[in-house]
């Protein structure tokens, strides 16, 4: 099954050892209550806790250790929803080189500040992440930056792919494991890592129920746009590109099952884990959480869930814990 893939368990491996000193191996801890509720072993993989608050420094590192000298010299480009522009950021930096990150108006402040603080170049295009890419394709055309795609790159996926491996040495009997699903860049590593190991573990793809469009394009059969809504799951928005290359057969190939969540659900899975996990993670990391507390995913055997970010803007939050059921600032708490 996984020896066709374009990203397998040796480049996976090879990328874990190549960042292994650059980024954090992050804990899997057991929650009592959801596995009370489920009523069978829950680990919440911590990734959150990454150094940058989010999984997406794994694939950032690995893409950019992998440049030549040149091109680190002339500096990286990628468009974002903020948490792979503050990780490109931070790799860049950490090289030497100068990060742009191109993102929409739609992404928070909190994260558009935190990726100008580490350095990079900011440019806010139009309101989606479309839009942002072709302020990419231009800058990479004529101004010779190198492109370091937020989930369509093989060495992104080996990156995130390396969480998949710390998965299976942590828990490995794990039966399911609930993989936020974007652009697939995490969902596809994670999958290609452990499937390669346990061909029986079923993989969940999950994501909002606004602007889902991995899950429009599987089902379309082809990339398909889709119009980007606010969502407590900001990170979760965007399109995966007209010209996808990877993720969308490897998400075909290796996902089990794709599964929408709501907003009030997404701010139920928020509010669990600050109430009862004591931990703060954005909407996007609380998609796992929010799946098991929802029902709408069948749980047999032990299963791990990814919260996969932390930077969430804390009004947004504050809101959520006081009540509110719908991103936007006008909705009442």
């Amino acid at each position: 099954m996984t020896t066709s893939l374009p990203v397998g368990l040796r480049d996976i491996i090879l990328a874990s050892e190549r960042i292994s000193s650059r980024v954090r191996k992050t804990p899997i801890i057991r929650s009592d209550v959801l596995s009370e509720r489920v009523g069978t072993a829950v680990y919440l993989k911590l990734e959150h806790q990454q150094i940058t608050g989010s999984f997406k420094l794994r694939g950032a590192t690995n893409a950019v250790l992998s440049l030549s000298a040149e091109e680190k010299a002339r500096g990286v480009v990628a468009a974002s929803t903020g948490n792979h522009g503050r990780a490109l950021a931070f790799a860049a930096r950490a090289e030497g080189s100068t990060a742009t990150i191109c993102m929409s108006r739609l992404v928070p402040e909190n994260k558009v500040s935190e990726i100008r603080r580490l350095g990079a170049n900011v440019r806010i295009i139009g309101r989606s992440q479309d839009d942002a890419q072709r302020e990419v394709d231009r800058l990479v055309q004529k101004g010779g930056l190198v492109a370091v795609p937020p989930f369509d790159d093989a060495r992104v996926i080996a990156g995130q792919g390396s969480l998949g491996l710390e998965v299976f040495k942590d828990c490995p009997d794990a039966a399911t494991v609930l993989v936020p699903l974007s652009g697939g860049g995490l969902a596809c590593g994670v999958a290609a890592a452990l499937k390669a190991i346990n061909r029986q573990v079923r993989i969940i793809g999950l994501t909002m129920e606004r602007g889902a469009a991995m899950k429009a394009s599987l089902e379309a059969g082809r990339p398909v746009e889709v119009q980007e809504e606010e969502s407590f799951a900001d990170s979760l928005g965007g399109g995966i590109g007209l010209n996808n290359q990877l993720t969308l057969s490897m998400c075909r190939d290796l996902l089990d099952d794709v599964v929408l969540l709501s907003e009030p659900e997404i701010a139920a899975g928020i509010r669990h884990a600050y109430r009862v996990e004591r931990e703060v993670i954005e909407g996007a990391g609380a998609v796992g959480v929010a799946a098991l507390l929802s029902g709408k995913i069948e749980i047999s055997g032990p299963v791990v869930a990814i919260l996969s970010g932390r930077n969430v803007d804390m009004e947004q939050h504050r809101r959520v814990i006081n009540g509110a059921t719908a991103p936007g600032r006008k909705d009442a708490a």
